[in-house]
């Protein structure tokens, strides 16, 4: 549960560092309510609709190496900024943008955080 807890905090100063980055991506960080929902909803929106879109894109993901992905990731904070009223991104080029903030963010941040399911168990 902690580790969830973590990852949305990582979540949330990933796409907080976004919006200060980014010009077109903005965050209303008047409440950290409303950032921490919209790292929520980030999350939620990346764990049910990211594997759709890459089964879907899977033709231009084969042609483009991979780097489609990149633009399926912005998709997907758009689709963020579509569900949630704190964040707003002035279009797709943007979007694409501030996911590359948003993965490299989480990436930077992630490797201070140690998943427990990634742990080898040990037998006593």
């Amino acid at each position: 549960m902690l580790y969830l807890v973590l990852r949305l905090g990582i979540n949330a100063v990933a796409i907080w560092a976004a919006s200060l980055i980014v010009p077109g991506v903005f965050l209303d960080t008047a409440q950290i309510g409303s950032v921490l929902l919209v790292a929520l909803v980030f999350g939620v929106v990346n764990t049910l609709l990211r594997p759709v879109l890459m089964f879907l894109g899977l033709p231009f993901l084969l042609v483009t190496f991979g780097l489609f992905a990149i633009v399926i990731n912005g998709i997907l904070l758009e689709i963020t900024d579509v569900l949630t009223a704190a964040l707003t991104v002035d279009g797709l080029g943007p979007a694409v943008l501030g996911s590359l903030v948003v993965s490299a963010v989480s990436w930077m941040l992630g490797m201070l955080l140690e998943d427990p399911a990634n742990q080898p168990e040990t037998s006593e």
